[in-house]
């Protein structure tokens, strides 16, 4: 009996997830295919010019905004933030400090903060 060796694909969307781009603005042949495990790998070892150009300006998916505007995905919500944003977008934003986003940095900065503070508590107790 032989093995049979499948190849692990998935969905354009699950790749343009692990890939942190904005499904939506990949190019068509992306988006209707399938990418192969080793295709990811691929892209993320050497990313081709759509790749880097999309990562480099957008448009970001919600986590990737988030994560530039150091907020979390909750954060862009309350905000008001439901569309993907350009990098150039990001920095005006960020530019003009809106208070509902120094609002969520604070709750954010507080975040890590309890959570580091956790974590050294448990540290210490294993001890």
């Amino acid at each position: 009996m032989t093995s049979h060796h499948n190849t692990q694909t998935m969905k354009p969307a699950t790749a343009a997830k692990k890939l942190g781009v904005y499904l939506e603005a990949t190019p068509a042949e992306f988006q209707e295919g399938v990418v192969s495990r080793s295709e990811l790998n691929a892209l993320q070892a050497d990313p081709p010019e759509w790749l880097r150009e999309l990562r480099r300006n957008g448009p970001h998916p919600r986590p990737v905004v988030a994560a530039k505007l150091g907020i979390s995905i909750s954060g862009l919500a309350r905000g008001g933030v439901t569309e993907p944003l350009t990098t150039e977008q990001i920095d005006a934003l960020k530019d003009e400090g809106p208070e509902w986003l120094e609002r969520e940095r604070a709750t954010q900065a507080e975040v890590r903060k309890e959570a580091q503070r956790l974590k050294e508590k448990k540290a210490k107790d294993t001890e």
